[in-house]
């Protein structure tokens, strides 16, 4: 392990590490492989693979349209922008 490969791993991994840490790391990764290589010693050849750990299904509530509820006067009220004719106005984004 060398400070290239920590670099490497660093930018796969969208870290912004320092020297130091990096020093700390180039110390501490093998350490830190060595212990996850145990997982490898661990039997599973009789063990089911778990795709969903909870076992719960369709949780999330059912998208219903409300017809009492209208959007577009929602939107114009909360609206921080002028508003003309029923039409949110805004900063021109062509010249």
């Amino acid at each position: 392990m060398d400070i290239k490969k920590i670099e490497h791993l660093a930018m796969l991994s969208r870290l912004d590490l320092d020297a130091a840490q990096k020093q700390l790391l180039l110390a501490d990764l093998p350490a830190i492989i060595e212990y996850m290589d145990i997982l490898n010693e661990v039997d599973t050849t009789n063990v089911e693979p778990t795709y969903q750990s909870t076992g719960l299904m369709h949780v999330t509530r059912e998208d219903k349209l409300d017809p009492n509820q209208n959007m577009g006067q929602a939107l114009l009220q909360h609206t921080k922008h002028e508003v003309v004719k029923d039409q949110i106005k805004v900063k021109s984004v062509f010249n």
